[in-house]
């Protein structure tokens, strides 16, 4: 678990968990609002989603080259050739 999702589990499992009352709980909900809201960290996420989406992209195309290599493999031995 990265050290951002970590974070984020704790900072709902404090919300949720909270006795604190609902004046804690908008000051909480309002700090999120504003931080999620600032222009640095929607830069970051945004920089974090195409990283992610460029990593499953790539590990998709690896999974399909082994999946064609293990199919050929598998019906190479169906059919009696030794590869």
């Amino acid at each position: 678990m990265s050290k951002l999702s970590l974070l984020a589990a704790a900072g709902v499992g404090y919300v949720l968990g909270a006795r604190a009352g609902r004046h804690r709980y908008d000051q909480i909900a309002d700090t999120a609002r504003r931080v999620a809201g600032n222009p640095k960290v929607q830069r970051v996420a945004h920089r974090a989603q195409d990283a992610a989406a460029q990593q499953a992209t790539a590990a998709a195309g690896v999974a399909k080259d082994k999946v064609t290599a293990a199919a050929s493999t598998a019906a190479d031995k169906v059919r009696g050739h030794d590869a």
